[in-house]
């Protein structure tokens, strides 16, 4: 997969060259470029912001070289990038969503700063707005890095033991199940006796209960929209009745 990302703040991209990321790219697995948008400003200032039409606080991006430097992509590249947009109003990231920006071999991110991004980026480029949460950073450089590295964990060969991609939370629609590792003790506090006991379906159906449980007190709405199995409704009852005693 290549990603373009394209920013004010190339510099504010150094965690893409560490951990898994950064090993993805290591391995030619993933390739990632980074374009400074002001590149692509046709003044002696390198302006890439100006007053908002109809007045009000806040500067907003100039259209100009966000046109520019996707016409530089395509060029380079030889084709047309899937195109993101990070922004608050946007289609909420999830899971899902990412599973089908995993499929797309080429992406580019557009990272808006200050009040915004001309509208007629949007529009004009058929930029596709992503929201990572309803709350409000500083620009589009942090939500474009979670899109990153998140999409990573999905390709091919990147993640050693891809099992442990498959059981993460939102993976299958639930929240993930506890996870413990040595020593079996700590301040007082121990491992569930199930996980040291080696019956492979007890602990299978123990993690699974847990998944249920989590979710039905953290993210009651995910339970809602996901499709549950006989077994999971059976836990549930277990748990219900776990509570009643």
């Amino acid at each position: 997969m290549r990603i373009d990302i394209v920013t004010i703040f190339p510099e504010a991209f150094a965690p893409l060259a560490v951990s898994i990321v950064g090993r993805a790219r290591e391995r030619g697995l993933l390739e990632v470029r980074l374009w400074d948008l002001r590149d692509f400003t046709a003044d002696r200032h390198r302006q890439v912001d100006d007053t908002p039409y109809g007045g009000g606080p806040g500067m907003v991006m100039k259209p100009e070289p966000f046109f520019a430097a996707v016409e530089g992509i395509m060029r380079e590249a030889g084709g047309r990038p899937r195109i993101l947009l990070p922004s608050p109003q946007g289609r909420t990231l999830t899971q899902a969503l990412l599973r089908e920006l995993s499929g797309e071999a080429h992406l580019a991110i557009l990272c808006g700063h200050y009040e915004g991004i001309d509208e007629r980026v949007t529009a004009g480029l058929g930029a596709e707005e992503i929201s990572i949460g309803d709350y409000v950073v500083s620009g589009g450089e942090l939500p474009a890095m979670v899109i990153v590295d998140a999409l990573s964990r999905l390709l091919p060969g990147v993640v050693g033991d891809e099992q442990s991609v498959a059981a993460d939370s939102f993976s299958e629609g639930l929240l993930d199940h506890p996870h413990y590792t040595r020593p079996p003790e700590v301040a007082g506090l121990g491992v569930p006796e199930v996980l040291l006991s080696g019956h492979h379906e007890a602990i299978r159906r123990w993690r699974r209960k847990q998944q249920l449980r989590r979710t039905r007190e953290r993210r009651p709405d995910l339970l809602r929209r996901e499709a549950l199995s006989d077994e999971d409704r059976r836990l549930l009852d277990e748990l219900e009745g776990e509570e009643l005693l």
